[in-house]
């Protein structure tokens, strides 16, 4: 009877333990599933924010998207993207058009773009450990190079 008690008492309290997590962890948990649309982000904030909100609206504006998160670091600059279900056979070619249309309206950055969701979701979590300060800039940025490297190994 005792056993009984304690395996109860033992499943309880790890159900209490599991469902206690930060807010922020369910928020990129739940990037997949919903629209985030995550404030676009700078790793240093002398980088340019009112350029990463330019870019962030002029990728929203695109019909076919419909969750964008930016990430700028010294050099690199990561868009990545959810498209519309019924999309998702262009999903190249909003890319390539993406990408292209970046490149000519900002000359000056250099662009990771991607689509895929792991991506999106690293994007999510840089930006959330950014604004709630468990990451300093020198640690955002690493973490962006990291990012953008697994894009280019994806590819």
């Amino acid at each position: 009877m005792v056993y009984i008690i304690r395996v109860i008492l033992s499943v309880c309290i790890t159900l209490l333990v599991s469902c206690s997590q930060g807010q922020a962890e369910k928020e990129s948990q739940m990037a997949l599933i919903k629209t985030t649309n995550p404030n676009p982000t700078v790793t240093k904030k002398n980088y340019g924010q009112d350029n990463v909100e330019k870019i962030e609206r002029e990728v929203e504006s695109i019909d076919e998207i419909y969750d964008v998160a930016v990430v700028k670091g010294k050099e690199a600059t990561l868009v990545v993207y959810k498209v519309k279900h019924m999309q998702r056979f262009r999903m190249k070619q909003i890319e390539k058009d993406l990408t292209k249309k970046l490149e000519e309206k900002y000359p000056k950055e250099q662009f990771t773009v991607s689509s895929d969701y792991k991506i999106f979701l690293e994007a999510v979590r840089l930006v959330e450990r950014k604004e709630n300060g468990s990451l300093s800039d020198k640690q955002a940025e690493k973490r962006l190079n990291e990012i953008v490297k697994m894009t280019s190994d994806m590819k």
